[in-house]
């Protein structure tokens, strides 16, 4: 049997006619064991390793798609304290700042993002927000740019010539970081030290599914899922490529 190409992914496509739109999903990244490993081996997104500034994908900041975005963390940030936030008093000046192209995205303190803490803060390093989230029980959803949380899914809509929309939810890859995504020494879905957790992409990161596509094309893709699952237990479905490359090592 033929093999295929090292680098594919198997995908599902559904309509959802009343909003004239195909819903695409990479199920050979969904069903994967991929998790976030920030602090954990993550070497970071600069030109070399850099695990020790614990920075993750926060060098460069976040960039909001609009201003409900930019609302959502404003909102957020309001709540945070001190003791939550090691640039708390500088946030208190706006966390906010544009490229030249207009893009608005946080501000970089000390070459990073104001948010992220940083190794000796005394509440440890990490996303200011999202230690807020899990110490109120609120989701990080409700309270961080919409680019980290979603992270590493991205949704890509595109619209055709008759005005249907079709929105792809797959893998974000370094190549859509633009030309400085070429200069990471590392990214996270390229690396098989990210390829260690304990469920599947579609279980772990379900929340975040279903804030990307809403709740009703989420449980249409839960329930394929499951059903694929039942359907493949005497088989193996194509494995993502990091595990492929691993499993020939």
């Amino acid at each position: 049997m033929p093999k295929p190409p090292r680098d594919a992914h198997e995908w599902i496509a559904f309509e959802d006619h009343r909003d004239a739109r195909t819903w695409m999903f990479d199920v050979t990244f969904l069903e994967s064991n991929w998790t976030c490993i920030y602090g954990s081996g993550c070497e970071g997104v600069l030109t070399g390793p850099a695990e020790d500034l614990v920075q993750g994908c926060c060098s460069y900041g976040a960039h909001f798609v609009d201003a409900d975005d930019v609302k959502v963390v404003k909102k957020a940030a309001k709540t945070l304290t001190p003791e939550q936030w090691q640039f708390y008093d500088k946030g208190q000046k706006g966390f906010t700042t544009k490229t030249k192209d207009g893009t608005v995205t946080t501000k970089l303190v000390d070459d990073a993002c104001i948010f992220l803490n940083r190794p000796g803060f005394e509440g440890g390093p990490g996303c200011a927000l999202h230690r807020a989230s899990i110490e109120t029980g609120k989701s990080y959803v409700k309270m961080k740019p919409e680019v980290c949380w979603q992270l590493p899914l991205r949704r890509d809509d595109e619209v055709e010539d008759d005005g249907h929309v079709v929105t792809r939810i797959g893998q974000w890859n370094r190549r859509h970081w633009g030309e400085g995504g070429e200069e990471f020494h590392w990214w996270c879905t390229e690396s098989d030290k990210a390829f260690v957790g304990v469920n599947a992409v579609w279980e772990s990161m379900g929340e975040e599914l279903e804030a990307m596509a809403g709740k009703e094309t989420h449980r249409q893709l839960v329930r394929y899922l499951e059903d694929r699952v039942q359907r493949t237990a005497n088989s193996t479905p194509l494995p993502h490529p990091v595990i492929r490359r691993r499993e020939k090592s």
